[in-house]
Order: structure tokens, then C-alpha cells, then sequence
């Protein structure tokens, strides 16, 4: 390797791993599946286990609290080993929680299996910076971060019917038996592909203190924490926006709730082109995606076309989200991409809780369409912070 190799990217000349970054995609698209499973499962999960559907749904935020502890914790634990190894052993934790899942007898063990479901999924996002980083170039990053992604928005469209589909079919067992199935492929395809990726340094709460004292990092998180809470408190509240307003009915709400899967499919591969160019713009453009089609719901939502082209518009913006973001902490972090990985999962899982309260407090007063009016609001901020950041400092991170 030559004097770049301290940054964790490949040589501009060396020849990319493609085959190890669908892998990744493989592994992710099965985490995040079965991360949203119990969304369309609750009935049939509460019944069979003897508990109420509030209970169930403590496996949701099972997953996603441990999943905020884990990320940092997988980072700074498993700083010393080859990360190949440790991708193994997170995507192997799909497979152990997948299977516990299907067996589970009480609440109990089904929660013990959203736990390691929680440890393999926040490690993972916490590593996938630094991860794809050693398996291409850095001219290639937000491509194959584009791909990765493509995983996450592949999950988003398919988790949810396919789930109850397999649900009435052949009951909720066998979708997380699916998963696991879906664990086993992503595992052999990354023992497969994936090269021996020894570790470079040594990720501690200290080197993540580090990184959070760059202003361009600052920026970011900041631009995150804005623009993730305004989306996560107006889509907390689509579906009663969507009944209310526009008065759609179950059909409805579910077409157009697909819809916004799509749009997002299709809004990551936007986002991974536009970042190859400029990543401060990409986020400034999906950020502004999202404001727009906030404002447009919230104003203009009772027409069931505007409501229906609008959110589509919305999962087309925030699907461009997190590959931007991922690509603009990347330039910013090359030099330490897991600790700034982990500040980057973090402040997403605060944005998601702090978007979720602001919602409810806001929903009772002024209805779905005020929490959309806010959701608009708080992207919009989001995007000038970074725009006008992007203009002035920021067009490219690594020289912040």
C-alpha cells in the first residue's frame, strides 16, 4: 500500500471489491428485514405468545435501543480484530436471533432474540463506513454506499407485505425462519468475498471525542439530528394523516405507503450519484426533498393525487438521506470511519426518538398535518445549515 493507505481506502489504481460490497448489501437487506418483521406480525405474534399487542411491540424497541448501545460498543470492543471476522460474527447473530425468534415460547426469548438482533444490526451500521472503505477506492465510495443501501431500501419495500403475507400463509414463525435462511446466504457470500481486512488502529471513546471536535463532523451531526427528527415525526404519523386527510382507506394508505418504499429504492441510487459529486449538495438536495414534500402534505394533502405524488416525492427524498450522509462522513472521517460511524448511528437513533416525542406532543393540538407542517420546518433548517455550510466551507469535507 502507498502513503494513503493510513486514510483506510483502497489505492485509486487498486481493483475494487464489488463482489464483497454486494455482500454487505446481502447482510444488511436481511438485518433490516428482520429488524421491520414484527411491524406486520404483532396480531398473530401477541396471540400465539399470550401477551397483549403492547407487549409485542416491545420487540421493536428492543432492537432499536440495544441497537443505539451497540453500535459504539461493537466498535470500541472488537477495535484489535479483523473486521472481516467481526462482519461474520454480526451477520452469524442474524442467523442465532432469527432462530430464536422462531422457536420463542414466551416474550422472554423472543426479546433475548431482538437483543442480539439490536447487537448485529447497530454493529453493523456503526462499521459499514469503514467497512465499504476498505473494499473500494475512495472515488467509488458513495457508489458502493449506494449499493449497500440498496439493501436497506430493498427491506423497506418488501419487509412489511411480505411479512404478513408469510404471516397468514404459514404463520409468523416462518417469516423470521426466512431471515435466517436470508442470514445463512449473506454469511456464505461474505466468508465468500470479503478480503482479510486487518484492523488499523484502536477505536475508543477518546478517538470518537476526537472526531466530534471537527467542525465539519459538528455540521453533520447537527444537519442529522435536524433533518432525521423532522422526518421520523411526520412519518411516525403518516398513516393517520393519510386516513384522515386525504381519507384513504386500508388499500389506499397501503398503495401509497408502497409507494414511498419505491420512491426510496429508486431516491438511494440518486443520492450515491449525486455524491460522487458533491456530498454536501446531495444532503442539501434530500433534505430539501423531504421539506418540500412535508409542506406540500400539510397544505395541500386533502387531494388524494397531491397526497399520493407527495409522499412518493418524500421516500424518493429521504432514501437519497443516508447514503449522502454516510458518503459526507466518509470525506470528513476518513482517518478514524469507525468512531465517526458510531456518532453517525447515534445521533440517527436520537433524531428517531426526539422526532417520535416532538410528534406526539405536537399531533394532539394541531392534528397530523401540524406535525407535518413541523416535520417540513425542521428539514428545511436542516438543509440550509447544509447548504449554506457546503457553500461556504464544506463543498469538500476532507479539507474542512
Amino acid at each position: 500500500m502507498n502513503d494513503k493507505q493510513p486514510t483506510g481506502f483502497l489505492d485509486d489504481d487498486a481493483r475494487p471489491f464489488w463482489a464483497g460490497v454486494i455482500s454487505l448489501s446481502l447482510g444488511v437487506f436481511g438485518l433490516v428485514t428482520a429488524e421491520f418483521l414484527p411491524a406486520s406480525l404483532l396480531t398473530p405474534m401477541s396471540h400465539d405468545l399470550g401477551v397483549s399487542i403492547g407487549a409485542a411491540g416491545q420487540s421493536v424497541t428492543m432492537t432499536a435501543v440495544v441497537g443505539a448501545i451497540a453500535g459504539p460498543a461493537v466498535v470500541v470492543a472488537t477495535s484489535r480484530f479483523d473486521r472481516r471476522y467481526t462482519l461474520l460474527g454480526l451477520t452469524a447473530l442474524l442467523i442465532l436471533s432469527s432462530a430464536l425468534a422462531a422457536l420463542s415460547s414466551g416474550m422472554s426469548m423472543l426479546l433475548l432474540s431482538r437483543a442480539l438482533l439490536g447487537i448485529g444490526l447497530g454493529g453493523f451500521w456503526a462499521m459499514s463506513l469503514a467497512l465499504a472503505m476498505r473494499l473500494v477506492p475512495e472515488r467509488l465510495m458513495p457508489r458502493a454506499m449506494a449499493i449497500i443501501m440498496g439493501g436497506v431500501s430493498a427491506a423497506t419495500v418488501c419487509a412489511a407485505p411480505v411479512g404478513a403475507w408469510v404471516g397468514e400463509l404459514m404463520g409468523w414463525r416462518s417469516a423470521f425462519v426466512i431471515t435466517g435462511v436470508l442470514g445463512v446466504v449473506a454469511l456464505l457470500a461474505q466468508a465468500l468475498t470479503l478480503p482479510a481486512m486487518p484492523s488499523t488502529g484502536s477505536s475508543n471513546l477518546g478517538t470518537m471525542a476526537t472526531v466530534l471536535r471537527r467542525p465539519v463532523i459538528r455540521i453533520g451531526l447537527l444537519t442529522i439530528l435536524l433533518v432525521v427528527a423532522g422526518h421520523f415525526a411526520g412519518f411516525t404519523f403518516i398513516r393517520p394523516f393519510l386516513e384522515d386527510v386525504p381519507h384513504f382507506g386500508v388499500e389506499g394508505v397501503s398503495g401509497t405507503l408502497l409507494a414511498f418504499g419505491i420512491g426510496g429504492f429508486f431516491g438511494n441510487f440518486f443520492g450515491g450519484f449525486v455524491s460522487e459529486r458533491n456530498t454536501a449538495l446531495s444532503i442539501t438536495l434530500a433534505a430539501a426533498g423531504i421539506a418540500i414534500a412535508a409542506f406540500v402534505l400539510s397544505f395541500a394533502g386533502a387531494s388524494p393525487v397531491i397526497a399520493t405524488v407527495a409522499t412518493t416525492f418524500w421516500g424518493f427524498a429521504f432514501g437519497a438521506l443516508p447514503v449522502s450522509v454516510q458518503s459526507f462522513v466518509t470525506q470528513a472521517a476518513s482517518d478514524e470511519p469507525e468512531s465517526a460511524g458510531a456518532l453517525t448511528l447515534t445521533t440517527f437513533q436520537v433524531a428517531i426518538s426526539s422526532g417520535a416525542v416532538f410528534g406526539g406532543l405536537i399531533v394532539g393540538p394541531h392534528g397530523p398535518a401540524g406535525v407535518l407542517a413541523f416535520a417540513g420546518l425542521s428539514a428545511l433548517l436542516g438543509a440550509a445549515l447544509i447548504g449554506f455550510a457546503g457553500r461556504t466551507r464544506l463543498a469538500d469535507p476532507a479539507e474542512a
